[in-house]
């Protein structure tokens, strides 16, 4: 029987949603012969070597830290996806080259819009990686106007110091994009003043494991709806495979 492989790139990616969910998801579909791996590469310069070792392949997710690094390794991009700068998925397409998508913003998009209310138009975006970028470009598609928040203030960017009582009256959706809460460092979270938040507010945490990270415990303590990151990988895991199956 033909193996079609499918998988996940990333670094120390052993926690990973994506190998059980597709797993199952071939189980369930009676898929005999389709394949989910995890390609844990501890460089994106291993990525050549891959694709020459795994000739079944016809799809990649892809996860921290490689989503912008990735790019220079793929012959084309969707017109989305250079937009963001980032991407998520890589289609393997007939005539054997690499095309990169986005669909980490389809799936945050999707988990976002039924919390939103008419007050809330502005988002404090945590962090500044590929999946910020993601974000960001759902934000501005939802007509949510949306602020960086880095270590270091760079342009467009402010710093963590700079987060106060007036920040959070203007801001009513906080995005944590950082991994700072994630699994097995679990009692990690943003340096933001969480006394600040309200029932007003929005606190969304891009992280799925733990369920609840301090993140979202100390913004629902204040009344913030609160939503982690397992629906928007869920939405974004469907659109994955739709891509792979244009």
């Amino acid at each position: 029987m033909p193996i079609t492989k499918f998988g996940l790139l990333g670094k120390n990616i052993s926690y990973s949603f994506s190998k059980k969910h597709f797993t199952e998801k071939f189980a369930l579909g009676n898929l005999d012969g389709y394949l989910y791996e995890n390609f844990d590469l501890q460089s994106i310069e291993d990525f050549p070597k891959l694709i020459t070792e795994n000739p079944e392949l016809k799809g990649l997710n892809v996860t921290i830290p490689y989503k912008e690094e990735i790019i220079p390794y793929l012959n084309k991009l969707s017109k989305k996806a250079a937009q963001i700068g980032a991407v998520n998925v890589i289609r393997f397409t007939k005539k054997g080259t690499l095309k990169g998508y986005n669909s980490d913003y389809y799936g945050f998009k999707k988990s976002l819009k039924p919390l939103l209310q008419s007050h809330h138009k502005k988002a404090l975006i945590l962090g500044t990686g590929g999946a910020a970028k993601a974000v960001a470009f759902a934000l501005n598609e939802l007509g949510i106007l949306c602020t960086f928040v880095s270590r270091e203030e760079k342009e467009s960017m402010i710093d963590y110091n700079r987060i106060n009582a007036t920040t959070f009256d203007n801001y009513h959706i906080i995005i944590n994009c950082t991994p700072l809460g994630t699994s097995p460092n679990t009692k990690e979270f943003p340096p933001i003043p969480y006394n600040f938040f309200t029932e007003k507010h929005i606190a969304f945490d891009l992280i799925y494991n733990p369920e609840e990270t301090q993140f979202l415990k100390k913004a629902k303590k204040k009344g913030a709806i609160t939503k982690n990151g397992y629906e928007m990988l869920v939405f974004q895991a469907e659109k994955a495979w739709k891509i792979w199956n244009k």
